[in-house]
C-alpha cells in the first residue's frame, strides 16, 4: 500500500480527511495567484472567501469532469439536506465578501 492510499482510508462519513485536509492547504498557498487572476478580472477575492468557496469549487470541478466523489454521491442523492444547506451557506459566505474592482 503506497502512501496516499495509507492516508485516504482515515474517512468521516465517508469523505477522505486527507483530501479534504490537502484541497485547504492547496488553496491556502494557491491564494495569491487565483486573486491576481481574479484582479485581472475586475474582482477582489480575499484569502478568506476562497477558503470558503473550497468545496463548493471542489464539487463543481469533480462533477465538471465526471468524477463520482463521495460528496458528489451524497449531494446528488435525495434526501442530505443537513449536507446541501451547509454548501449553500458556505457558497453564499465565499460569494459574500467579493467586490467588483472598478
Amino acid at each position: 500500500m503506497n502512501t496516499i492510499t495509507y492516508l485516504r482510508q482515515f474517512r468521516i462519513g465517508g469523505i477522505a480527511i486527507f483530501d479534504l485536509i490537502a484541497s485547504y492547504i492547496g488553496i491556502y498557498f494557491l491564494t495569491p495567484f487565483l486573486s491576481k487572476i481574479a484582479k485581472k478580472l475586475g474582482l477582489d477575492i480575499g484569502r478568506k472567501e476562497w477558503l470558503w468557496l473550497t468545496i463548493p469549487i471542489g464539487v463543481i470541478i469533480h462533477l465538471l469532469a465526471r468524477q463520482q466523489t463521495a460528496l458528489n454521491e451524497m449531494l446528488l442523492n435525495s434526501g442530505n439536506y443537513p449536507l446541501k444547506i451547509v454548501l449553500i451557506f458556505m457558497i453564499y459566505i465565499g460569494l459574500r465578501g467579493i467586490r467588483r474592482i472598478k
